[in-house]
């Protein structure tokens, strides 16, 4: 729980953050955090130790508690700008439930996309939202594709389960998800790495074969690690045709939706 110390002077300083109640305004130094503090299953919960840390948890903490909130506006504002354009004769192509019916059996059965999420340890936080932002991309490419492909999200750890959790529903998506390495799901054979330090050129997407994207937001940091991964790993590399199709004033590096809807 979250408790107040009175007994303390707020400071005035750029510090000052909302309680969550929205009553009134708290410094970090007002705030402190319950040591026995427990999830619903009886286990200790992490929780910040400087005031950094402490920031950044209470920043969580008021956007879960605002999230239903939230979605309810984003849903009316939908509902309204579907009214308006449904007065204006536009057309709203298909509706939600016209691609729920739309189900991944349908799709290219012997053509599929996995992101392989095996990252984890080499990304900060909010890197890590950003590739989940870039998956939920992908999913609406493909949901929204007269000819989806197979979607498989492999090596589907802890830290990738909890940044996709804000999400809600995420669990019921036409996406198969996988705690295992790709390795594990898939024969060697029919896999194929996207990176773009491969010297071979895709110009066709193969007949049972399954395009690897690394789920990794890197920075340059680590520069050409998708591509030894495959090396080393005795799989197939291969890069898209940028230069005969994309005008890249930079390095033919592309982010995940990318490459999916390349």
């Amino acid at each position: 729980m979250i408790e107040v110390d009175n007994s303390q002077q707020t400071q005035e300083s750029t510090d000052t953050v909302h309680n969550i109640t929205g009553y009134r305004q708290y410094t970090l130094f007002d705030i402190s955090i319950d040591p026995g503090l427990k999830d619903d299953e009886g286990n200790e919960l992490p929780r910040p130790y400087n005031k950094n840390q402490m920031r950044k948890w209470l920043k969580k903490v008021r956007w879960e508690s605002h999230k239903a909130e939230k979605r309810a506006k984003e849903k009316a504002r939908a509902k309204e700008r579907r009214k308006e354009a449904r007065e204006a004769n536009i057309d709203l192509g298909p509706n939600r439930k016209y691609l729920k019916k739309m189900k991944l059996e349908k799709s290219k059965k012997n053509i599929g996309v996995i992101i392989d999420l095996s990252f984890d340890h080499l990304m900060m936080e909010k890197d890590r939202y950003k590739v989940i932002k870039q998956i939920l991309r992908c999913y609406s490419i493909n949901r929204r594709s007269e000819t989806p492909l197979q979607f498989h999200i492999t090596s589907f750890g802890e830290k990738s389960k909890n940044d996709i959790s804000r999400h809600n529903g995420y669990e019921n998506w036409d996406v198969e998800f996988h705690d295992e390495p790709y390795l594990d799901l898939f024969p060697k054979e029919k896999l194929v790495y996207l990176t773009s330090e491969s010297e071979n050129i895709i110009e066709n997407f193969e007949e049972d074969t399954f395009y690897i994207i690394g789920g990794l937001v890197d920075h340059n940091k680590h520069k050409g690690l998708c591509h030894t991964i495959a090396v080393d790993q005795g799989i197939r590399h291969g890069q898209l045709p940028l230069d005969k199709y994309v005008n890249m004033q930079t390095r033919k590096v592309l982010t995940i939706d990318h490459g999916k809807g390349f």
